[in-house]
């Protein structure tokens, strides 16, 4: 802003034309170039003008990935499209601002992106300790140490590692979070709990190698149960609410580098944020059909959400969740406390 007052113009008006705005950081590029706290400004500037055209902009960040702006139609990369405006010629700039107005212009297909906030433990409330994971070491063909977790550095994967699962093993530890989860969610949830393989039927995912099936139900409408299944791998996955799975760990092969620690972290957050009402699911969304959901963490640690095609599932089970989730357009309610 400090900047723009400095070249006679105003911020706010920049921020209300977006096809003045790209002219003036195409004017004012070198300069701005130069200074790299003014060039971080300068794309939060214009990634916060983008945003504001349409209702269901936002920002995206990732790990190791550049920062957009847009929906899941279109998105712009803000460092890029700085420095691309540099050296565009006229015609590029026109056609970059005929592109933003015209996405401005378009009916949104779809909602705004969903928000569940999760309630904060109640008073007195129990908290969930995970229970002691089996340490080993595990050891490549050539006798060496594997360190999972740490096997890849900046160049990433050898590509053959994709092809290699070498200690699946090391995920058994999964099991015990699980159990102590469901001991946990009985203790503390006025729920209903349920241990029949017959609720491997709930998963969309095919699983043949299960162990155990547990689904627990909160006795509240509008709250989403949770079945956890335990498999042979070993593994764990997780049926939230009506149209979502959950596998731990995503990936055992080595490439993926994945380890228990980081698998149970994961299958902690998801258990223990559906029970504080942190979770949503919406479906269909746009033309397309879509299923989403999104998670906000219970801790305040993060969240998380993914949209696509829905897994494979009987018609008529698509159509009971499209009008179950019709009452809890906000998100699934949080899970009732023994006793309350």
């Amino acid at each position: 802003m400090d900047f723009c007052v400095a070249q006679g113009v105003q911020a706010g008006e920049l921020a209300a034309d977006p096809e003045r705005l790209i002219r003036f950081l195409r004017r004012f590029g070198s300069q701005i170039e130069s200074d790299g706290a003014l060039s971080a400004a300068a794309a939060v500037f214009a990634g916060n003008t983008i945003a504001g055209l349409r209702p269901d902009a936002e920002w995206t960040a990732y790990e190791g990935a550049p920062s957009t702006v847009g929906n899941r139609e279109k998105r712009f990369e803000m460092d890029r499209l700085l420095e691309g405006l540099r050296s565009a010629d006229d015609a590029a700039v026109r056609g970059l601002v005929a592109t933003l107005l015209d996405w401005a212009q378009e009916e949104p297909e779809e909602p705004p992106p969903m928000r569940p906030l999760p309630v904060s433990p109640a008073a007195g409330q129990p908290g969930y300790v995970r229970p002691d994971l089996p340490a080993a070491t595990y050891y490549s063909r050539n006798g060496e140490p594997i360190p999972y977790g740490s096997q890849w550095g900046a160049g990433g994967p050898d590509p053959d590692a994709y092809s290699v699962d070498s200690h699946p093993e090391r995920f058994a530890g999964l099991h015990d979070v699980a159990r102590a989860l469901i001991d946990h969610l009985t203790a503390v949830y006025d729920v209903d709990v349920q241990d029949d393989p017959a609720h491997v039927r709930e998963l969309l995912m095919e699983r043949r190698d299960v162990r155990q099936a547990v689904k627990v139900t909160p006795r509240r409408s509008g709250a989403a149960s949770l079945t956890v299944v335990l498999t042979g791998y070993p593994g764990v996955v997780v049926h939230a609410g009506l149209l979502h799975d959950f596998p731990f760990p995503v990936c055992g092969c080595d490439a993926c580098d994945e380890t228990v620690e980081a698998a149970a972290g994961r299958l902690e957050m998801l258990v223990l944020t559906v029970a504080a009402g942190g979770y949503s699911e919406r479906y269909p969304v746009g033309r397309k059909r879509w299923s989403e959901f999104a998670l906000t963490s219970f801790d305040g640690s993060g969240s998380e959400s993914g949209q696509g095609e829905p897994a494979p599932a009987a018609a008529a089970r698509l159509h009971d969740a499209e009008i179950r989730l019709r009452d809890v357009p906000g998100g699934w309610r949080p899970w009732p406390l023994r006793g309350s």
